[in-house]
C-alpha cells in the first residue's frame, strides 16, 4: 500500500442502528483533523435528548474497526472495543452521554503498537491498555463541553500522537488490504491474497493489526458493503441479493447477516 493511498479512501465502515431507535437518542459523527483521517474514522457521540422511560439497548455492528469510548458524565473511566466478528449489544441507563474514537481497521495498532488480537470480541477498561490515553480523557474531557470542543481537543491529542508514531506500512500487509477492500469483501482467500509471503505469516499479521484472521475480516467488510449498498425490497424478495455478493444460498446469507448485525436482512432494512 503506498503510502498515498488512504484505507479511507476504500472502505465507509457504518454503524446504522440508532436511526431506527428512539427519538429521544441521537448519534452523531464529527471528522478529524485532516492530518488524522488516515488514521482515525471518526468522533462520535451517542446521547439522549432526554431522558427515556426505560433503559435503552443499543446495538454495535461488526465493522472491522477499533473503538476507544467513554461516558462524558463519568469519564474517569474509559473503554476499548477491539474487533468484533458478531454484534455487540449494550443495556445503558435512561439518560447518557457516550463519546467515542472510531480507528480505521490496522490503524490503533499502528498507533500504539498494541497486539489487536488481544482486544477482539471484548471491551477493556482503557486504564489497563493505554493509562496515558485514559488519564488525557479522565483529566481534559467531560460533559459540560459542547461537542466542538470535545473534537477540538482530541485532535489536538491525537495529532501529537500520529507525529510520534512509526507507522509500518508493510506492503505484503496492506496490498491484502486493498485486494479485499477492492472487491467489497468477495474473494477467494486462499488464492486471491497472494501478495509476497505464507498464508501463516498473513494470518498472522491480521491478527495483530486487524484482530482476527483475513477471511473473517473479509466477511465483515462484505457485510458493510451491503450495509452501505441499502438493498432494495425486490433483491431482498427475490433472493438476487445473496448471490451477488458471493453466498452460496439465502440460508448462509440470512445467517450470517443476523451474525453481524443482530437481526434478521428484511428486519434491518425496513422492509
Amino acid at each position: 500500500m503506498s503510502k498515498s493511498i488512504s484505507i479511507r479512501d476504500l472502505y465507509t465502515p457504518i454503524q446504522p442502528t440508532v436511526r431506527q431507535s428512539a427519538d429521544n437518542v441521537i448519534y452523531r459523527e464529527f471528522l478529524p483533523a485532516p492530518e488524522l483521517r488516515r488514521y482515525i474514522y471518526c468522533y462520535w457521540q451517542l446521547k439522549t435528548a432526554h431522558p427515556l422511560a426505560e433503559q435503552f439497548n443499543y446495538r454495535v455492528v461488526s465493522d472491522g474497526c477499533i473503538d476507544i469510548f467513554f461516558e462524558a458524565h463519568q469519564s474517569h473511566e474509559s473503554f476499548v472495543m477491539g474487533f468484533c466478528k458478531q454484534f455487540t449489544e449494550f443495556a445503558l441507563p435512561p439518560s447518557f452521554n457516550y463519546v467515542g474514537v472510531r480507528f480505521l481497521p490496522s490503524m490503533f495498532p499502528q498507533l500504539f503498537k498494541i497486539n489487536a488480537k488481544e482486544l477482539s470480541n471484548k471491551f477493556e477498561s482503557l486504564d489497563n491498555v493505554l493509562p496515558h490515553v485514559s488519564d488525557f480523557i479522565r483529566n481534559h474531557l467531560n460533559a459540560e463541553q459542547p461537542p466542538d470542543q470535545i473534537v477540538n481537543l482530541l485532535d489536538a491529542y491525537f495529532i501529537e500522537i500520529v507525529s510520534k508514531a512509526i507507522v509500518d506500512y508493510d506492503t505484503r500487509f496492506y496490498d491484502a488490504i486493498q485486494i479485499i477492500l477492492d472487491k467489497h469483501g468477495v474473494l477467494d482467500v486462499e488464492t486471491d491474497l497472494d501478495t509476497g509471503i505464507s498464508s501463516r505469516q498473513l494470518r498472522r499479521l491480521f491478527e495483530f493489526y486487524i484482530g482476527d484472521t483475513p477471511k473473517t475480516f473479509s466477511k465483515v467488510v462484505r457485510f458493510q458493503n451491503i450495509l452501505r449498498a441499502k438493498p432494495s425490497s425486490q433483491s431482498l424478495r427475490q433472493n438476487k441479493l445473496f448471490f451477488d455478493v458471493g453466498y452460496y444460498d439465502q440460508a448462509h446469507f440470512i445467517k450470517e447477516f443476523k451474525n453481524f448485525y443482530g437481526v434478521t436482512p428484511s428486519k434491518a432494512f425496513g422492509r
